[in-house]
């Protein structure tokens, strides 16, 4: 199969009048066509920098990244980051806008969506009118209504209560195995990793470096809720548990 996307060596160095600090180092993996793969590692180690490099937000120090011209990120922060004066319908289609590709066929393809996952009903309602999930799952249309082939997520589920995150969590997991997309997700949450990604990359602390990549095979593979019941679940808790460097 062939890789989506390849990265090479990576580095990321921060300048400032005084001195440098090196965040990420020799960071190097490919991304299969379809697949969810999850970084982890300790504070400040540097994951959320590796999908702002890619993204475009930041500048890499050196290292190569490896994909077609016409292969299209999307985006996904922390934060919902939904602005509340447009309603649910037109958040969604603001990144249409912005990339000047907003036409029939398009607004179309954004209605689908949100029929599809069960946000139709809410499309002239207000962002402030809806739950923290239900919020999210916007953002998350929102971030597809460009069609993206690779989806970076950076920790998208952290501002959610635990039962909520778990909800969306599923939510968003189905939606993105249902597009086909492929999707990189920063988490400080193991059981969130271990429960959505096919491979996980643990990182060192700073400078970041790989330290372990987990391929993650669980039987009877469903989704996030189901997979945290499963017999290997714990194993790969633990494992990786281990791994993590906490308190260096």
């Amino acid at each position: 199969m062939n890789n989506i996307l390849k990265i090479e060596n990576l580095k990321k160095i921060y300048h400032t009048p005084s001195q440098e600090t090196l965040a990420v180092e020799d960071f190097s993996f490919e991304l299969k066509p379809g697949e969810f793969v999850a970084i982890v590692g300790p504070s400040g180690c540097g994951k959320s920098t590796i999908l702002s490099i890619l993204c475009g937000l930041e500048k890499k120090s050196s290292g190569n990244i490896i994909m077609d011209n016409n292969i299209k990120l999307g985006y996904m922060l922390q934060n919902d980051s939904l602005f509340e004066w447009r309603n649910i319908l037109n958040n969604c289609l603001i990144g249409l806008e912005i990339n000047k590709t907003l036409n029939d066929d398009n607004k179309k393809y954004v209605l689908d969506l949100l029929k599809k996952y069960g946000l139709y009903d809410f499309k002239d309602s207000y962002p402030n009118n809806l739950s923290g999930g239900m919020r999210q799952r916007v953002a998350l249309i929102r971030t597809l209504a460009t069609k993206p082939d690779i989806l970076l997520l950076d920790e998208p589920f952290s501002a959610l209560d635990y039962q909520t995150r778990l909800s969306v969590s599923d939510d968003v997991y189905q939606i993105l195995k249902n597009e086909n997309k492929s999707a990189i997700i920063v988490t400080h949450d193991l059981a969130e990793a271990i429960s959505m990604a096919d491979r996980i990359i643990v990182l060192t602390k700073r400078p970041s470096t790989i330290k372990n990549i987990y391929e993650i095979k669980l039987t009877d593979k469903s989704t996030p809720i189901k997979n945290r019941r499963t017999k290997e679940f714990s194993y790969y808790y633990d494992k990786i548990w281990k791994d993590i460097d906490f308190y260096a």
